[in-house]
């Protein structure tokens, strides 16, 4: 177990690569227009770009966990670095739709192991008292990419092409390759039991049918009738899915799992929590662009009020955690979220722009603080056997809720454009959106208000109580104000 310094260098590099994953996710969109150009297709039929990494990323992810241990966690992360370099290469290669969209399923093949695998490369080498540290190096990723994605993508693709979206990839991957050979020791291949292979199958076929109609719900691509019935098949395979992964020994997906409390709780509340958030770098752009007019570099830079918040998280979570319990921290930040798209739905063009600014920065903080403090609860009760099981479930958790959120509030927004029987949205209709997504953030407040007083108790390292247990030259995880209350230490 890595200490210091080599911890701090592990937690740099992964991030650094689920960064490059993150912030290709969202740079993709910005550029759509002009990749259409380049390709001579419709914009809207190069939808199929993003959904089609998407529903790759989704549907590999429960296999990465069986994946890493049998052959290695830094072998695996290091591969999954060159297939999705390799990936982002022939997109900027690409001279045709089909071509682009074979490559962003390869490069979203890449990216579901790249994630959950970088997560338990790291989680394995961390103590209880780090996990708070360990979890926010992971979870910066996940809050900037998104943010900076469409106003970098916008500036480089302006500047040099829509290619060059993709060619950015290349160095940062190749480096990346370079620092784990150097700094990450390796990681020992494990004997896991054989593959589930029709859970595989089930889960995959579930994921990849509710990411399909989640991904095109509410955007006019399909025919609802057709998007119905795409989400109705992902359900009734899902719940196949799950009997299956329930009655078997060495399941894909160790739904058993949830029978811990922390892992539950951050699991169904968090996807709650991060479908609200998702849907706020999917809403703010447009109401700034359509509702208040502004260009859409202008927009992006508002919107980067957002990382700010996300940049102040760090620090601001140690100390929440160290004078507040878990629970307490996690009701306070889905509060501030919920509160910060209540304000978000008033917004109008009378609204200083400072003034959306300082929402938006608000909203950013409170996200991050949440996102923190889930990320290190969830593997808070985890044993070291079932990590690599946890962090597949959980990473597939965390990609469902983004379409879901965008799902919801872009629906809402055409239902009540279609009664209003307008064309184009309108004030009402943004405010009806982030009222919506308010109200998913707020469908978590129940199950973490019922979470014990005591729950991750231990997780957020504080020096000035630290202590050496007798025969132990390590230093104990710290009792935090949680523990100092009565809760584990």
């Amino acid at each position: 177990m890595s200490e210091g310094p080599n911890f701090r260098i592990t937690a740099m590099v992964v991030a650094s690569a689920l960064f490059m994953q993150n912030f290709d996710s969202t740079v993709v969109a910005t550029a759509l227009p002009s990749m259409a150009r380049g390709l001579r297709v419709n914009p809207i039929h190069l939808s199929s770009a993003i959904t089609a990494y998407v529903v790759a990323l989704t549907v590999f992810i429960p296999i990465s966990g069986w994946v890493a241990d049998r052959f290695g966690a830094k072998r695996v992360f290091m591969a999954a670095i060159a297939v999705f370099t390799t990936a982002s290469a022939l997109c900027a290669l690409s001279s045709g739709l089909a071509e682009l969209v074979a490559a962003r399923i390869l490069q979203g093949t890449g990216g579901a192991m790249m994630v959950p695998v970088g997560r338990l490369l790291l989680l394995r080498r961390v103590r209880r008292d780090e996990l708070l540290t360990a979890t926010t190096w992971l979870t910066m990723p996940a809050l900037i990419g998104p943010l900076l994605g469409p106003p970098v993508g916008g500036l480089i693709t302006d500047a040099i092409s829509w290619q060059a979206v993709f060619w950015i990839n290349i160095p940062v991957g190749a480096i990346g390759m370079l620092l784990i050979h150097r700094f990450i020791e390796p990681t020992e291949a494990q004997c896991p039991p054989a593959p589930d292979i029709a859970g595989m199958a089930l889960v995959g076929t579930a994921l990849a049918a509710l990411m399909a109609g989640l991904e095109t719900a509410g955007r006019g691509l399909i025919p609802p009738a057709v998007t119905a019935a795409v989400v109705g098949l992902g359900v009734g395979v899902g719940i196949l899915a799950v009997r299956h992964c329930r009655r078997v020994a060495n399941p894909v997906v160790d739904f058993g799992l949830l029978a811990i409390p922390t892992f539950r709780v951050t699991t169904v509340a968090g996807s709650m929590f991060r479908a609200g958030a998702g849907a706020i770098p999917f809403l703010v752009p447009l109401t700034l662009q359509l509702g208040f007019g502004v260009s859409a570099s202008r927009s992006g830079m508002i919107t980067l009020a957002g990382t700010l918040g996300s940049l102040c998280m760090r620090s601001m979570t140690r100390f929440a955690l160290r004078w507040f319990s878990v629970r307490a921290v996690l009701l306070i930040s889905t509060l501030g979220l919920a509160s910060t798209m209540g304000v978000s739905s008033t917004f109008s063009p009378g609204w200083p722009l400072a003034a959306v600014f300082a929402v938006l920065l608000f909203g950013g903080l409170s996200r991050s603080l949440g996102f923190a403090s889930m990320g290190a609860l969830t593997y808070a009760d985890i044993p070291q056997a079932r990590l690599s099981a946890a962090t597949s479930l959980s990473g597939a958790a965390q990609q469902l809720p983004r379409a879901i959120g965008i799902a919801v509030t872009a629906g809402t927004m055409q239902v009540t454009m279609l009664l209003a029987g307008r064309q184009s949205p309108t004030r009402l209709d943004f405010t009806a959106a982030f009222i919506a997504g308010a109200c998913l953030v707020l469908g978590s407040l129940p199950l973490f208000a019922a979470l014990p007083a005591d729950a991750g108790a231990g997780i957020s390292e504080d020096k000035r109580r630290r202590k050496t247990a007798p025969g132990d030259e390590r230093e104990s995880p710290s009792p935090s104000l949680a523990s100092a209350k009565g809760g584990r230490g």
